[in-house]
């Protein structure tokens, strides 16, 4: 499955729901556990207009959060820090997978509205 989410809020530290992993289906396999979803990708693009004389113009930092189900999003479940992304750049991050369970989220905060879109692909594991 994959989602994409523009991040509309402003305040890097108000981080907004970007994904919540299912509670529904099957587990794989035939165990007794609830299904877990593996993220497979994640990538967040800044969409401004990039500045051949100042680079700083639409550079957008980001906070990402992992966040288990019941929890908010909160400095122990803090990932990412303070990612600066230049306008017209684009991060992956697809080397490892995050595993998580019914319930469990991805919250990102950004420091600019309406410039980052995050785009999640999973896979039911």
């Amino acid at each position: 499955m994959i989602t994409s989410t523009q991040l509309t809020g402003s305040t890097i530290t108000v981080p907004s729901l970007v994904f919540t992993a299912t509670t529904t289906g099957a587990p794989i396999g035939g165990g007794v556990t609830a299904q877990t979803t593996a993220i497979t990708t994640m990538v967040l693009c800044n969409t401004g207009t990039p500045d051949v004389t100042d680079e700083s113009v639409d550079t957008c930092a980001v906070n990402i959060h992992l966040v288990k189900n019941g929890d908010t999003a909160a400095a122990d479940n803090l990932i990412v820090s303070n990612l600066t992304i230049p306008a017209g750049e684009t991060v992956f991050f697809s080397d490892e997978k995050i595993v998580l369970d019914g319930g469990d989220q991805v919250w990102i905060g950004t420091s600019a509205a309406n410039l980052v879109t995050a785009t999640i692909s999973t896979l039911a594991v």
